[in-house]
């Protein structure tokens, strides 16, 4: 069984005797700087000059200074920029000011499980990652509740790293919902591998691949949107409240039994070797090279993509029926720049 700590696991006076700096002010660093400010403990928040975050930060009532001048100031810095401008970001701005006795926290244990930062032995290392994206961590917050989180711990520098951990969470307010112990290799191969195999991936290519069979079978492409992506978020808030029992309990019994008889012709064994290839891929370091090289390369691939999905026709359709629902509060994605 997973070892889970809830508020009474952790004590808040622990994180209120230390300055934070919080590292980007994104969906997850708004929410950490805000939550944590209102907790009572001692934040700023470190973006460049050219951030057009800083304003906001500013207006919410944060101090923001530049991430070097943050680092230097804090005892704890948590990094919530995108994983590949970590690197960059650590060597400039917090390599020089990580001394002994320092905690360095991330969300997402990417870069130190696949060894892309220099961290010196005299500091703790540990995670706290919300399983919820940010702006759902701030609302749960705001209303008394939390979000799940993962704890994680790689250098124990201190013998404490555990302790202000769970304090941090506690601040965060994810000890209300329960923080799981896990380690930075099980978080980090979990989820790339969930990404890429269900969450994002799997799901993304089975609508397309839904929407088109029927598009491409003459039938109309607006009854193609709503049966094959529309009403997946039904399917998934069961799902999310129930698990799969009460999915089928709450369909049809015609759904249930095509649940029965569809999806083992959908995900066949193929389908489960190749989903063991790209867990070997995540575990072996070869998703992470790739992507790193890509970024580094100044992303061709990726953009090229990138546009191309954004011109899918169950796309086009799509924005013009979610235009038609406003109850929705429909939103579009920015347009696609060159960077992510």
């Amino acid at each position: 069984m997973a070892e889970i700590f809830y508020d009474k696991d952790a004590e808040l006076d622990t994180i209120l005797g230390r300055k934070v700096a919080v590292l980007g002010y994104g969906s997850q660093g708004h929410a950490h700087a805000l939550n944590l400010h209102d907790s009572g403990v001692q934040v700023r928040v470190g973006l460049p000059a050219s951030s057009g975050s800083g304003a906001k930060a500013r207006t919410a009532g944060l101090t923001v200074t530049d991430p070097a001048s943050a680092c230097a100031w804090a005892d704890v810095i948590m990094v919530l920029v995108p994983d590949t401008v970590q690197p960059a970001l650590f060597a400039e701005a917090i390599r020089p000011h990580l001394t002994a006795g320092k905690t360095l926290m991330f969300a997402h244990g990417f870069n130190v499980r696949f060894g892309t930062l220099d961290i010196p032995p005299d500091v703790d290392v540990s995670m706290i990652a919300p399983k919820s994206p940010g702006h759902r961590v701030r609302e749960l917050f705001e209303e008394g509740a939390g979000t799940p989180a993962l704890l994680a711990v790689h250098q124990n520098a201190s013998g404490r790293a555990r302790e202000v951990a769970l304090s941090y969470a506690k601040a965060l307010g994810v000890t209300r919902a329960g923080v799981l112990q896990t380690t930075f290799e099980e978080e980090t191969e979990t989820d790339l591998f969930g990404e890429q195999a269900v969450l994002c991936g799997g799901v993304s290519e089975l609508v397309k691949a839904g929407f088109d069979t029927l598009v491409d079978a003459g039938y109309q492409p607006e009854v193609a949107y709503f049966e094959c992506l529309h009403e997946l978020k039904l399917i998934v808030d069961l799902m999310y409240q129930g698990g799969l029992s009460y999915m089928r309990y709450s369909v049809s019994d015609t759904a249930e039994h095509g649940d029965y008889t569809g999806g083992p012709r959908i995900v066949t064994e193929e389908t489960r070797a190749e989903m063991r290839r790209l867990l070997a891929e995540v575990q072996d370091g070869t998703y992470a090279r790739r992507w790193i090289a890509e970024d580094r390369a100044g992303r061709p691939w990726f953009n090229e993509t990138r546009a191309r999905e954004r011109q899918h026709r169950i796309e086009v359709v799509g924005e013009r029926l979610r235009a038609m629902m406003p109850f929705l509060r429909p939103v579009a994605a920015p347009q696609p720049s060159s960077v992510s």
